[in-house]
């Protein structure tokens, strides 16, 4: 009942109240209004979000009822940096959707198909964690279930590590190509950045509402708290107050104040957390842990080992049977923090929850404070309220220019129209300048939309490009689309492959020699989860990061290739960088090393190394290397087939042990069934 929330919320402000939090320093400036002239609670929870937990950390069934429950009321409920079942992309027959609006792209990229960007609201980067910011994560391998191995493209039972940074983000203008490399895939989402509260956080937040976000998360120090290390929770980060405040004025001052809408996020509870962060400039509001407790949570903090007794966060099917949590429950909770939120605006004055936005000037510090350590505590930079330049807004009021109308990939869709619509097989060449980013992106969304992760068949769409191609060439690329390009690229050749097959070999016309050149930049096929790649010269660093299930043939590769990686096969037809296959738990990679030098650049961390002997590995890789001579034209493939026998033990394979582990305990157990 109302009556009971408030007894709850009343428990949570005095307790902020006692100097527990920032906002428990503040009182309202008050002018009241009739509550009936009051914005309804229908429209105030449509601001409202769950926060980013993945489907592993979480039950199916504890996910899905958050997503159900955020779809009836129009707010969004948001995957984490899971995945998300395709199934869950369409209508249940009662007509409820346990699809999640947000999607969130995190540095692990797990799950992160063509298919899964196009079914979202809002694609959400995930830059930090409140809890634990700079550092990355992992989710062990006892909550790695057949499902959510199915789901995040990885091995049942092996753990799964997210990088602590994103491969392809290394300054404010790489995260400015992903944020275009997703609205290429689907133009109809907002991009959102995930940040955290941290000092200079409004200079950041400016670089990303430059960098064209459309939506920005101030993550504060007490959220995320479930599998974060200890020292994390207790140390790091500072509180939402601060972080809202600091990006509000930084971006109110700048004129960027109308390109985005802000959100926070930590440990929201009560109408009163929601209504102090609208005053400092929120517009929307994300709540993890309250709408867990409302579903059974009963904060046991076992939420990594796979024991949660409520069946919340464990994916043991015995436990999970214990789950009693209903949508129901989730949408009254958000009701009543609406209701609430309805008595402090009809108390300040606001008949709209718009005009309460920024407002900082409406509070103001406690008077009856009489704590020795809050006398030298002074708030008031946090209610300084910034006036706009000229023209510009306090609060969201224009879409970002992501300039999709100058993509190439226009051109495409319009070429490849009778593919889309008709299956007819499509090939043309096509010229292609460096200024030309993300090729393949749209189109390759379109393909999503239409047929899902299945694509086209392949072979229906085949385009020659020849030039120079720009940044993210064939990133997203969907089943049944192949692109050749006679030329170089730039920085993340297919990123996030999702069935497509690439091919990139120098021109004919290069006075260079294409076995000694780098063909394509840095950070090639991250997160790649299907798909073919055959490069005929050299890939920059960081090569197949993440990859999860794409196959690929390069002819050299720089530092840090094969890192994380979970799935799929990678070749190595030559020389290596250092820190080769560092933090890779599945998949497999052969390289040729034919100077013995490879064990000296290997990160034998958590692989090993071995012979190819095995019928079934000596047939992929010939098939492998034949399929890169076909593709690329490759001089050095075609010596490696005419010379197989002689060459064939100069490859080493790189094993996982975890993936060894796994297979053998498989392998017993069949004999077991068997005997």
């Amino acid at each position: 009942s109302f009556e009971t929330f408030k007894e709850f919320t009343r428990h949570f402000d005095e307790h902020s109240a006692r100097f527990a939090t920032l906002r428990g320093l503040f009182e309202f400036d008050e002018n009241p209004v009739p509550i009936e002239e009051v914005e309804p609670a229908r429209e105030i929870v449509k601001r409202f979000t769950t926060g980013a937990m993945s489907l592993g950390s979480l039950s199916k069934e504890a996910h899905e009822t958050l997503a159900v429950a955020m779809n009836r009321i129009g707010g969004k409920s948001n995957t984490g940096e899971g995945g998300e079942d395709p199934k869950r992309f369409t209508p249940d027959e009662n007509g409820d959707s346990r699809r999640s609006a947000i999607k969130q792209i995190a540095s692990g990229r797990f799950g992160v198909t063509t298919e899964y960007l196009v079914n979202a609201d809002q694609l959400q980067i995930k830059m930090a964690q409140g809890s634990k910011p700079g550092e990355g994560g992992q989710l062990p391998g006892g909550k790695i279930s057949e499902y959510i191995a199915k789901i995040r493209y990885s091995t049942p039972g092996v753990g799964l590590i997210s990088p602590p940074p994103h491969h392809d983000i290394y300054s404010i203008e790489d995260l400015a190509q992903l944020i275009h490399d997703l609205k290429n895939a689907n133009p109809m989402a907002r991009v959102s950045v995930k940040l955290v509260a941290e000092v200079g956080v409004g200079t950041v937040a400016a670089g990303v509402a430059k960098a064209k976000a459309d939506h920005i998360t101030i993550s504060g120090h007490d959220g995320g708290t479930g599998a974060s290390p200890l020292s994390s929770i207790k140390h790091a980060g500072l509180p939402w107050e601060l972080g809202i405040a600091e990006a509000q004025q930084v971006l109110v001052e700048n004129g960027l104040r109308g390109r985005v809408i802000l959100q926070t996020d930590g440990q929201l509870k009560t109408g009163r957390d929601v209504a102090v962060a609208a005053l400092l400039g929120a517009e929307d509001f994300a709540f993890s842990t309250a709408p867990l407790v409302a579903t059974g949570c009963i904060m046991m903090r076992v939420c990594h080992l796979n024991t949660c007794p409520v069946g919340i966060a464990t994916q043991d099917p015995e436990l999970r049977k214990r789950f009693t949590g209903t949508p129901e429950h989730v949408i009254n909770y958000f009701f009543f923090i609406a209701e609430e939120v309805r008595e402090y605006m009809a108390s300040m004055g606001f008949r709209s929850f718009e005009e309460m936005i920024g407002r900082a000037d409406r509070l103001k510090m406690r008077d009856a404070i009489d704590h020795w350590k809050a006398r030298g505590v002074d708030l008031s930079a946090l209610l300084h309220r910034v006036e706009a330049p000229e023209g510009e807004s306090i609060r969201h009021s224009e879409a970002q220019d992501h300039g999709l109308e100058k993509s190439l990939d226009n051109e495409l869709i319009e070429r490849c129209t009778p593919a889309l619509e008709n299956g007819e097989e499509i090939r043309f060449e096509q010229p292609i300048t460096n200024t030309k980013r993300t090729v393949g992106g749209m189109l390759s969304g379109e393909v999503a939309r239409r047929y899902g992760n299945d694509g086209l068949p392949d072979g229906t769409v085949r385009i020659d490009f020849h030039g120079v191609a720009g940044q993210s060439f064939g990133a997203w690329l969907a089943r049944g689309l192949t692109f050749t390009l006679e030329g170089t690229t730039n920085d993340y050749v297919g990123k996030g492959l999702s069935g497509g097959r690439l091919a990139v070999f120098p021109s004919r016309l290069a006075a260079y020699k294409p076995t000694r050149s780098v063909v394509v930049g840095n950070v090639a096929l991250y997160g790649a989860t299907a798909g073919e790649a055959y490069f005929r010269g050299f890939a920059g660093e960081r090569f197949a990061v993440r990859n999860s299930g794409a196959h690929a043939v390069v002819e050299g590769v720089g530092d840090h290739a094969c890192e994380y990686m979970t799935g799929g096969v990678v070749v190595v037809l030559g020389e290596t960088g250092r820190n080769f296959a560092a933090g890779m738990s599945g998949g497999v990679a052969f390289v040729l090393d034919e100077a013995r030098r490879f064990e000296t650049l290997c990160n034998m961390d958590m692989v090993g190394l071995e012979a190819v002997e095995s019928e079934e590995d000596i047939e992929l890789l010939h098939d492998m290397v034949g399929r890169h001579m076909e593709w690329s034209g490759s001089d050095r493939a075609q010596r490696v087939l005419d010379d197989w026998d002689e060459v064939l033990p100069s490859f080493v394979k790189v094993m996982p042990h975890d993936l060894r582990r796994v297979l053998g305990e498989r392998q017993e157990a069949e004999l077991e069934v068997a005997s």
